[in-house]
């Protein structure tokens, strides 16, 4: 297989009940990229009290922090009202994106991951 030509982009709904975890990210074509690349994430919940984690390998990228609340589920964030998280990950590093909801109740979670193939030496 050759490596990325250029952004590939996943995007999310999904409901996680109290006390679940939810990783958008497994089993994704691009979850152990062939090239280094630039992450981008965005995500929103429908509530308040998610938190989520993205690591890369063995470094954590993103220690656990609050999921923007407010969102409509179904309804993807976009850059208009959400900031995006930005970072970078090495070739064949597993990416991993940790959503956990330790609240009593369900809260829905919308997100959207680009990864960028990084051109140049590093």
């Amino acid at each position: 297989m050759g490596k990325m030509e250029g952004p590939v982009s996943l995007t999310w709904s999904q409901a996680v009940l109290a006390g679940a975890l939810f990783f958008p990210l497994d089993n994704w074509q691009q979850e152990f990229p062939e090239s280094d690349v630039m992450v981008e994430l965005l995500s929103r919940a429908t509530a308040v009290g998610m938190v989520q984690t993205t690591t890369s390998g063995t470094d954590t990228l993103l220690e656990e922090s609050p999921v923007q609340a407010g969102g409509t589920a179904g309804v993807l964030p976009s850059r208009l009202g959400t900031e995006p998280f930005v970072s970078k990950s090495r070739m064949g590093r597993r990416l991993k994106h940790k959503y956990r909801n330790p609240t009593g109740g369900t809260i829905t979670v919308d997100g959207v991951i680009t990864i960028t193939p990084l051109r140049g030496k590093r």
